[in-house]
């Protein structure tokens, strides 16, 4: 409130309240520090208000899946609050999530089985493998909610507001602040299965230990072996990384006997595309397409010369821009020095201090505008087509090669910025569309070293695509 008081007192602005009146000093300070206390006193009387609902046995906080707000009035009329009842048919749900857990199946499987039967979540979308694992830390997630055991489970966590960026952020409180209170009557989940449960989580927790240390002394391993190499940061394979589902967005990843799946549709994210591809006629597919769609000359040629006509085209634009700019900018520093002439022979007139006011503003904003004008792009020459091409032909063919199968691989990951992959109509058959950034393309071949040629990587772009229908 002190920042606001004097930028609005520097600018010349006043305050008034309803209440005060004209505001000073005096007020920014005393004022705003009784604010503050009372906003604090406040918290602290409605944190001790909810302890002691809970120590009564009633909800706290918000409600949980499986259980409805009972809204009801004492004989003074005043809201009861804290008060839940059992919803049947999402307790059911709940126990079918339990059991399924404590038989052996994964969050994930468990929510793909819920979202295949058209159950709704407690958001009322698709089930999710968070949504019921959880974090057990902080007992969140169906799993881990003790409401289904009867017990209240209150003050466990903290909301904090950050003063740099103003977000909120919550915090663990210590155990030995935590407050519990039974609630028989709001028991879902029977003790025996409950406890199953927690036994198969301290299970998973300590394979899942088990598999973290042994891969870190794995990568630890491999990273000493191939020091210098970088060869933990290379990609496992020609195209990882670079898949996209055409169904959801999401990435593709190695799933199976060496076949690519859809991330979001493994784990239950709400991506309906099942299909999956083997990984070597994915490859052969894309490399395919490559030589003989994407980079069929009249399509690169097309493509080159239609990007290279927008460069220059905007080259031209920045040019003129920047010259009627200049042409301004020279006349208003010109009526400047003549105002600033008279006014020192003595020929001073408020009207001749407001124009010169004004003609120093428009001649900062001016020179604003010509110091954001763009960095002149050179032309580019649309023959840079064949030479893309013939690029393109040797990566591919240096695949076959094992002495210079890394560099080509390293170089097709390069032009190659994306590829989608949708799902077509029949079982089996899916389309694929390459996509390669058009300035890293021409950035990539002015590295490559062709001569009398210069471009720029960061200019506007485009895209150049090929979509391939296929089958596997």
């Amino acid at each position: 409130m002190a920042g606001v008081y004097k930028r609005l007192s520097f600018a010349g602005v006043d305050i008034f309240t309803l209440s005060e009146g004209g505001i000073n000093e005096l007020h920014v300070g005393l004022k705003g520090t009784m604010n503050a206390l009372f906003l604090k006193d406040l918290a602290m009387k409605t944190h001790r208000g909810i302890r002691g609902r809970v120590e009564a046995g009633k909800i706290g906080c918000g409600n949980a899946y499986g259980y409805r707000v009972i809204h009801q009035l004492d004989e003074r009329g005043e809201p009861i609050r804290g008060e839940r009842a059992i919803i049947a048919e999402q307790a059911d749900i709940v126990l079918r999530i339990f059991r399924d857990f404590a038989a052996g199946k994964g969050p994930q499987r468990i929510a793909a089985e819920l979202n295949s039967d058209g159950i709704p979540s407690p958001t009322g979308k698709r089930w999710n493998d968070t949504t019921i694992r959880g974090n057990r830390a902080i007992s969140s997630g169906i799993l881990n909610c003790e409401l289904y055991i009867g017990v209240i489970r209150w003050n466990r966590q903290k909301k904090l507001k950050n003063p740099d960026t103003g977000r909120f952020t919550y915090r663990m409180n210590p155990e030995s602040e935590w407050i519990r209170a039974d609630a028989p009557a709001l028991r879902i989940v029977p003790q025996d299965l409950w406890d199953a449960v927690k036994a198969r989580q301290d299970a998973l927790t300590v394979t899942y230990s088990k598999q973290i240390e042994t891969s870190r002394i794995a990568m630890q391993a491999k990273h000493s072996k191939n020091a210098g190499m970088n060869a933990t940061h290379r990609p496992r394979t020609l195209l990882s990384g670079l898949i996209y589902c055409g169904s959801c967005g999401g990435t593709y990843a190695r799933r199976g006997q060496d076949r690519f799946a859809c991330v979001n549709h493994v784990l239950g994210n709400g991506c309906d595309n099942a299909r999956t591809i083997d990984r070597k006629a994915l490859e052969a597919r894309v490399l395919e397409g490559l030589r003989n769609d994407m980079m069929t000359p009249d399509m690169a040629e097309d493509a080159m010369r239609t990007y290279a006509e927008e460069t220059n085209r905007l080259n031209r634009e920045r040019r003129s821009t920047a010259e009627t700019t200049r042409r301004e900018l020279a006349e208003t520093e010109k009526a400047i020095a003549e105002i600033v002439r008279v006014i020192e022979q003595g020929g001073w007139h408020r009207a001749l201090s407001d124009r010169l006011s004004e003609l120093e503003a428009k001649q900062t904003s001016l020179t604003a505008r010509l110091s954001d004008v763009p960095e002149d792009v050179p032309d580019i020459h649309p023959g840079v087509a064949a030479a893309f091409r013939r690029k393109v032909e040797r990566l591919t063919e240096g695949l076959d090669h094992s002495a210079d199968a890394q560099e080509a691989a390293n170089g097709i990951r390069e032009i190659i910025e994306r590829i989608v992959i949708t799902p077509g109509e029949k079982r089996g058959s899916y389309s694929v569309t390459l996509q390669g950034e058009l300035g890293t393309i021409l950035g990539w071949i002015e590295r490559s070293g062709k001569p009398g040629y210069k471009a720029k990587s960061e200019t506007a772009s485009g895209r150049l695509s090929g979509p391939a229908d296929a089958r596997a």
